[in-house]
């Protein structure tokens, strides 16, 4: 089995968590969390997302970070920071980002975009550890979604629409390791995330940690994620 096909494999054990992953989560601790005022104090361990997750109805959202520099421990280490729509308690997920894959013994960074239950797909262009990119997802009625990915430092902007019968129950913006073994790296940060033109905090989200990183405090469209002590 070829590098490319192996990564689709994993992705789609990612996905299929994703749909789930409300399911890990205590009788009744999403509605409140999704209620309370600050939901950073009521953090519930995921195994394959850490970040912030909104529960409603959504029709688009964007965020940015940097491309963190990571130190694969094992070839099993990957993992993905990434903004979509759908896929916490629902059937489909609508995502992009970039993901640092470790199975060559060094990190590799691949741009991505998935329609769940699809494959993931990966775009050619450059990147590297350091990068800015902004991602979004938008709903643009009927099934259709547009996947935007930009790398400011590269210089290069993708685009796609695609089509889904989602329901835009939730919005992310997230990090994963579909493998469940994450590189190690210091501190990943979101930034400018907005959620139908709001900031992010506007729809009380709720925090999930992941493979030992926590996110902190959530303010506005902004936080970061740090390997808990």
């Amino acid at each position: 089995m070829g590098i490319k096909a192996w990564k689709r494999k994993r992705g789609r054990i990612t996905a299929a968590a994703m749909c789930t992953a409300v399911l890990t989560l205590p009788q009744g601790a999403a509605h409140a969390a999704t209620a309370s005022a600050t939901p950073v104090l009521r953090t519930y361990l995921d195994s394959n997302w850490g970040g912030y997750v909104a529960q409603g109805s959504f029709t688009g959202i964007t965020g940015s970070w940097t491309e963190p520099h990571v130190t694969c421990g094992s070839a099993n280490d990957l993992f993905a920071p990434w903004v979509g729509l759908d896929g916490f308690g629902s059937n489909t997920a609508e995502q992009t980002g970039v993901q640092t894959d470790c199975s060559t013994g060094v990190p590799v960074l691949s741009a991505f975009y998935e329609m769940y239950p699809g494959p993931p797909m990966y775009w050619s262009d450059p990147v590297q550890e350091g990068d800015s990119i902004t991602a979004s997802v938008v709903f643009n009625g009927g099934d259709s979604y547009a996947l935007t990915l930009t790398d400011t430092t590269q210089g290069w902007t993708e685009r796609v629409n695609k089509s889904i019968a989602g329901r835009n129950a939730s919005a992310e913006a997230v990090i994963e390791s579909p493998s469940q073994s994450y590189p190690s790296f210091s501190r990943l940060t979101f930034t400018g995330v907005t959620v139908d033109g709001q900031p992010f905090s506007n729809a009380k989200p709720l925090p999930l940690s992941s493979g030992g990183y926590t996110p902190g405090p959530l303010s506005g469209g902004s936080f970061s994620l740090t390997r808990s002590p």
